[in-house]
């Protein structure tokens, strides 16, 4: 029994000196706390300074990758969309030297009752080739009788004008230019009055 008691008083010690361990820190923290020291406020407002300059650092940044992205995003979908228009380009340019000799063809066929038929079928075909061109977006440039400009017109010679109203101004077109979705593939080739 009497180790019992001992056990017993030992742990009435223990905890007394456990719970004073407790007061004792409790105290100390609350003193701490009361207590100003410049030092460590100096470390904390520049340290929530530097944070504040490196938040405002990350979201410029965000922002500035946000609006590049965005740009980007725009950018691109135009580029896509313009290849979309001009994708058959290549296709409509080659099929440009087909329909000039129909052209030629028409204008250099007689006038004879026997090749009225024949005259016939080659126009046919040619307005259906013109049709379909047209619907892929190609477009023929008026030319003759207007204002040169080197954006649509590309200037073969220069003649004496026919009249003064035509000076400076296309008086023949040797081959028609075209255009397709208002870009132009071809330039006109023609001849200036001086």
């Amino acid at each position: 029994m009497q180790n019992e008691q001992e056990v017993n008083h030992e742990e009435i010690e223990f905890k007394a000196d456990t719970t004073n361990i407790q007061e004792e820190l409790k105290a100390a923290a609350e003193e701490m706390s009361n207590q100003e020291n410049p030092v460590n406020t100096g470390e904390i407002v520049s340290e929530e300074e530097k944070l504040k300059a490196e938040l405002a650092s990350v979201q410029d940044k965000y922002l500035r990758l946000y609006s590049e992205f965005d740009n980007y995003k725009r950018r691109t979908s135009k580029e896509r969309a313009d290849l979309f228009k001009t994708a058959n380009q290549e296709t409509v340019l080659a099929m440009l030297p087909i329909l000039d000799d129909f052209e030629r063809a028409l204008e250099a066929m007689p006038n004879e009752e026997n090749s009225e038929s024949i005259k016939a079928g080659i126009l046919l075909i040619y307005n259906k080739l013109k049709n379909t061109l047209q619907q892929k977006g190609l477009k023929e440039m008026e030319a003759m009788g207007m204002a040169f400009d080197a954006d649509l017109h590309e200037a073969i010679t220069k003649i004496p004008a026919p009249s003064d109203d035509l000076k400076d101004k296309i008086v023949a077109v040797l081959e028609k230019g075209y255009s397709l979705h208002d870009k132009v593939i071809r330039f006109a080739k023609v001849v200036i009055g001086e």
